[in-house]
């Protein structure tokens, strides 16, 4: 007879309770690029065991695959894989199955089903109005000799949850993506902050048809609206925010003017804005000082200087909390994964990790991922997926 030990270490582990949202019920929403002979495993259950493997810290398809191979037998029946009738195992599918799939699968689908897992997984907004980021980024590891790299525009809330992406068409540039990027999300009570380069007539009429406000900020490369903010009497408008820090081995002031004006060359445009910032570097003891001009639909009144600030300030977030992670954690970069729509299914399946870690608390991803590594419930119990 096996000793108490031994029982115990062949014993299947039982499957933790499921969050509410259960991912699984809207990766079905995906079309399943794949014929109908063949298929012997869910597309749901192949897209649910790649999320919580990179949950779990895989990095590429390889590491993928080997998560997959190695889960459990509980851990298999949970993500939905087959029983073999013979054998009574769970049947477990090879790499090339996997990469079939994934190099096939409906990027833009695939996306909509993350934005919206994540979306009804946050905590209920507030009654006030909600931030949100919009930029770009490059998948530089996807370049090969006969072509560019691929380039992906995302919208992500303030607190980090990725809540729509895009991939940007081939000989393009991001500004044609900017609004079906934003078809899929809930603009309202909603303030979309963006960089120059989206301070365009045509979004910001968009927004505004969608009850949507925005923030933008101008620069030259729109002169007549530039020169026309920056002539403003500045120095004779009252301060609305001063902000004073000390991070990053520097010391930061930060100094907030709005100014109504009824006449900027921009949809609904109701407010100017400047921001002057001074930053002194410790180390090299190097002063230097940046005025930032901006525009919004926010009327005066609708919000504080220091609610104007932090959207200001908190739009590049999106770099901070999402693609130095997605470089730095998961080594986006260094990939060289360009077969298909692969670097676009990868990023979305880094974004869906990301979002779980920060809605669940965690700051430090890297952190996240290691803890989440060390035991196949916790991806599982995060996606939904056990119960």
């Amino acid at each position: 007879m096996p000793s108490a030990l031994d029982r115990l270490a062949q014993a299947s582990a039982p499957a933790p309770l499921a969050d509410a949202a259960r991912l699984s019920h809207f990766l079905e929403r995906i079309p399943d690029p794949r014929g109908l002979r063949g298929r012997r495993y869910l597309l749901s259950s192949l897209l649910a065991a790649a999320a919580a493997s990179v949950l779990a810290g895989a990095r590429s398809l390889a590491a993928i695959t080997e998560w997959i191979t190695d889960a459990p037998h509980w851990a298999c029946r949970a993500l939905g894989f087959p029983l073999d009738p013979l054998t009574g195992t769970v049947c477990v599918p090879r790499p090339h199955t996997l990469r079939r799939l994934l190099v096939q699968l409906d990027g833009d689908a695939l996306d909509t089903a993350i934005g919206a897992f994540l979306t009804t997984r946050a905590a209920p907004a507030g009654t006030g109005l909600r931030a949100i980021a919009v930029d770009g980024k490059a998948l530089r590891g996807s370049r090969t000799a006969t072509s560019t790299y691929v380039t992906l525009l995302a919208a992500m809330d303030h607190t980090g949850t990725v809540l729509a992406q895009r991939q940007v068409a081939d000989k393009s540039n991001e500004i044609p993506a900017f609004a079906p990027l934003l078809d899929s999300v809930d603009l309202t009570d909603a303030v979309i902050t963006t960089d120059a380069l989206h301070t365009q007539h045509a979004h910001g009429a968009s927004l505004r048809a969608r009850g949507a406000h925005y923030i933008a900020q101008v620069k030259a490369n729109h002169p007549g609206l530039f020169d026309r903010v920056r002539r403003l009497p500045w120095q004779g408008i009252v301060l609305d925010h001063y902000e004073r820090t000390r991070a990053h081995h520097r010391h930061e002031i930060r100094r907030l003017k709005t100014a109504a004006f009824a006449h900027i060359d921009y949809p609904d445009a109701a407010q100017a804005l400047q921001v002057v910032r001074w930053r002194k570097d410790f180390t090299s003891g190097k002063l230097t000082i940046e005025r930032v001009y901006l525009i919004t639909s926010l009327p005066p009144g609708a919000a504080t200087g220091a609610q104007l600030a932090a959207w200001i300030k908190g739009h590049w977030k999106i770099e901070n909390l999402l693609h130095h992670v997605r470089d730095r954690t998961f080594r986006e970069d260094d990939s060289k994964i360009h077969i298909g729509r692969l670097p676009r299914v990868m990023a979305g399946l880094r974004n869906l990790a990301i979002g779980v870690h920060r809605q669940n608390g965690h700051t430090n991803i890297a952190a996240a991922l290691r803890h989440t590594a060390c035991d196949y419930r916790r991806p599982l119990t995060a996606l939904g997926l056990t119960g």
